[in-house]
């Protein structure tokens, strides 16, 4: 990235082929920008582009080299190029599966990094250690909710290795088909969730009648009661005074084998990032999404593992991960993904069909390809290893895709349950996403929101556009805080609590 810096406005070119750049801060109109030799013919917003040349009606609009839409008139230079110019179209993309395939130079073991986790016997590391108080369905969420409420710091004292109770408690498990993919998907997500290597223990409650009865999704997803895994069924223990009573001592008689997990030296290969992008702006394809593919670059060539997710928002852009693709049957995995999403939004109102959010277009997105194309970058450049269904266990290293809907909370969920045992979230307007038990690290792409919203913010990447940080600078501080973080230290969204209320499994299906 080139922030070109002249006695005129200051501008960011991505690309020398780019018929555009991009506003760093607001432009007036009439102000010269002497790196392009134009002048703005309008006022620009921060995050915003400009057109640096003429650009003919129907011609590709190009960022970062990449068709972000197609000029909805002629342009001259020096124009505002935003939706109300920038017409989104579909266009024929060359998948060229694994051309551009590279194997991952690794580091040998010796001089991999490492942190401090907590090692299971399955020999899976978690970054925190839980116990999760889990429910079948929502009929089951008041009471699991005032099991975990029950744990409280001071009764947690003498168990300083057990990060917390916390339940987990949803919307689905009744009125829903008994079988097919809604179901299966929704036992996958919290058998995940209860296999996931932050979570020491777990207890599952029913109330007894669900659809999603608690002992096909036992005998389903092979779980078995243990030590650490119990059973909690409401009708027949009695009630709700009577299953929270004996939840409480459940949870009682699994803290001490939670508790004997303790921190250790472990290698960077044991730690699985489920990568987020929310509330994202003009500059989030700029500093916090590529800085975090610097990090992912990092992080994989240590041996570790990145999951890539959000379907809809690579629309436009897939050809840049399939190119990549270890194999192209792995290519066309993630082809045969947005092809069923385009088919499942045929005609609705929805991002995939050229519309982002509201928050999103003030931030300077013109569409779902400028915005896929700024969420791509959080991949890095390493090669695409796997593609997995929602909630699958993601069993390769390196970058990995993950198929989940764009709605942060449920393709988050998606993640942990897969086996992810931290988040990364880079946003651009703003977010204040937690989760647990994985714990949440912000990345925010601009310093003026990073100011506003220190508190929720974990790394302000917007040094970058500011030209104080090269992105690679800004991926090793980010490799740097992961390691941090998966070590125990606290981050901005624990320290405010957040997390027990973004455990959303996919509502996919029809609901009865």
């Amino acid at each position: 990235m080139n922030n070109n810096l002249s006695e005129g406005c200051r501008v960011i070119r991505l690309d020398v082929r780019d018929n555009v750049v991009v506003a760093p801060e607001e432009i007036a109109a009439g102000s010269c920008i002497d790196a392009e030799n134009v002048v703005a013919l309008q006022s620009v917003p921060m995050g915003h582009k400009i057109a640096t040349r003429f650009i003919a009606k129907g011609e590709p609009v190009l960022k970062y080299n990449t068709v972000i839409g197609f000029a909805g008139e002629d342009t001259p230079p020096g124009t505002w190029m935003h939706s109300h110019n920038i017409l989104f179209d579909n266009f024929v993309r060359d998948y060229a599966f694994s051309q551009n395939y590279h194997p991952t130079d690794y580091l040998p073991q010796d001089k991999r990094a490492t942190f401090q986790g907590f090692v299971r016997e399955n020999g899976k590391v978690g970054t925190r250690n839980y116990i999760g108080v889990f429910v079948v369905g929502n009929c089951g969420a008041s009471v699991a909710r005032k099991i975990a409420d029950y744990f409280t710091e001071e009764r947690l004292a003498e168990y300083g290795n057990v990060d917390g109770v916390v339940p987990f408690v949803h919307e689905l498990g009744c009125g829903m088909e008994m079988t097919g993919e809604p179901m299966d998907l929704l036992r996958r997500t919290l058998a995940g969730f209860v296999r996931n290597p932050n979570t020491a223990a777990a207890l599952v409650v029913a109330l007894g009648c669900e659809r999603n009865n608690i002992h096909g999704f036992f005998e389903q997803m092979g779980l078995e009661e243990s030590d650490t895994l119990c059973k909690l069924v409401i009708q027949d223990t009695g009630g709700t005074r009577k299953t929270i009573e004996k939840g409480i001592e459940d949870v009682y008689a699994m803290l001490p084998k939670a508790n004997s997990y303790s921190r250790q030296s472990v290698s960077a290969e044991h730690i699985c990032i489920g990568m987020q992008c929310g509330g994202s702006d003009g500059f989030s394809g700029l500093s916090a999404n590529p800085s975090l593919g610097a990090a992912v670059d990092i992080l994989v060539r240590h041996g570790g593992t990145a999951i890539l997710s959000e379907t809809t928002e690579i629309f436009g852009v897939e050809h840049t991960l399939t190119a990549r693709a270890v194999t192209p049957a792995v290519g066309q995995k993630l082809v045969d993904c947005i092809n069923w999403w385009l088919k499942y939004n045929e005609g609705r109102d929805c991002q995939i069909n050229g519309r982002v959010s509201p928050g999103n277009n003030a931030g300077g997105l013109a569409n779902v390809l400028e915005k896929s194309l700024g969420g791509a970058k959080k991949g890095g450049n390493a090669p695409l290893m796997a593609v997995y269904k929602y909630a699958e266990p993601v069993t390769e290293h390196g970058l990995v895709f993950m198929d989940t809907p764009g709605y942060d909370p449920v393709s988050a969920t998606g993640q942990i349950a897969g086996g992810a045992n931290l988040i990364t979230f880079t946003t651009g307007r703003g977010s204040c996403f937690g989760s647990v038990p994985s714990p949440c690290i912000k990345l925010a792409s601009n310093t003026p929101m990073y100011n506003r919203m220190e508190e929720d913010m974990d790394i302000n990447c917007g040094v970058v556009i500011d030209g104080e940080k090269t992105i690679q600078e800004m991926g090793q501080l980010i490799f740097e805080k992961i390691l941090r973080v998966a070590s125990g230290e606290e981050s901005k969204s624990e320290a405010l609590g957040m997390g027990e209320n973004e455990f959303v499994p996919w509502p996919i299906g029809v609901l009865a």
